[in-house]
């Protein structure tokens, strides 16, 4: 038992070691950096709560901080109802369904600045001649405003997204006992009475994952803002963690920056908790 419990330690030291330098030391030094006045190159000073305290009078992080929320609340919505579709298209009984999960995956392993350049080109060049070329106006001047940014930023997660999320639920899916579902067919249940009664009750547990991915995931996009619209019209579409990186690297206040960051991190760790919760309560009430 004693030579087991030392070969325990001695496989996950290198865990612990690598967790307590890229993890740990960083977070207690943004911690300490954030009450300070830091530029990244003079010594800092401490100033106590100041940084904190500017956040409320910072247009562009309050900005950005109510873009993320609207952008993570749709986002999180439009994925995982397009996952959970696609999740019960390629486990019903059609032929092609193997072909079709690896389309819908396809998506998901795309870098996030090429997945941005690419859908900035379907919106600009491509929205735009067939707007023009049927006089459709709201296919026109895609991305130029903040109302269509925001939709642009919407449709690259989800289409990046869905894919992966369907997994989860495929996962749960094809544990769902057929022998229930017949008998509820046997009995005259519809379909969408067998959804509601057996199968949603039974891939519960995946809403929970499902949910908790999207929203940290949207909560975090950069490297899509950063390709799609890089912030614009006038940092209108900037989400949290591009204004981190501006404010850190672009103005150099990297104490603000990390301030902001405990903020966000304080914030994502709340939302993100809460719904784990509520879901794991409802788990156990359906």
């Amino acid at each position: 038992m004693k030579n087991k419990d030392v070969m325990f330690w001695v496989f996950l030291a290198p865990v612990l070691l690598a967790l307590g330098i890229v993890i740990i030391v960083p977070l207690i030094y943004g911690v300490y950096y954030s009450f300070t006045d830091w530029d990244g190159v003079n010594e800092a000073q401490f100033i106590g709560m100041e940084n904190y305290l500017n956040l409320f009078s910072d247009k562009d992080f309050l900005n950005s901080l109510w873009f993320t929320f609207k952008f993570s609340v749709a986002t999180v919505i439009i994925v995982n109802l397009i996952g959970l579709g696609l999740a019960m298209l390629v486990t019903s009984y059609i032929k092609s369904k193997n072909l079709l999960r690896t389309i819908f995956f396809m998506p998901n392993l795309i870098g996030g600045l090429i997945l941005g350049f690419i859908w900035q080109f379907v919106f600009t060049k491509v929205f735009d001649a067939i707007g023009r070329a049927t006089g459709i106006e709201w296919m026109q001047g895609w991305l130029s405003d903040s109302t269509t940014g925001f939709w642009g930023m919407v449709i690259l997660t989800s289409w990046q997204m869905a894919g992966y999320i369907m997994i989860i639920y495929v996962a749960y899916l094809e544990n769902v006992p057929q022998d229930l579902l017949e008998a509820a067919e046997i009995d005259g249940a519809n379909s969408f009475q067998r959804f509601r009664s057996i199968t949603f009750p039974l891939v519960a547990p995946a809403f929970t994952v499902s949910l908790f991915l999207t929203l940290s995931h949207s909560f975090k996009v950069y490297d899509q803002n950063l390709a799609l619209t890089n912030g614009g019209p006038y940092n209108s579409t900037q989400a949290v963690s591009m204004d981190i990186v501006n404010t850190a690297f672009q103005v150099n206040q990297m104490a603000s920056a990390q301030a902001k960051a405990i903020i966000f991190f304080i914030i994502i760790a709340a939302i993100s908790l809460t719904q784990v919760y509520i879901n794991k309560k409802k788990e156990v009430e359906l």
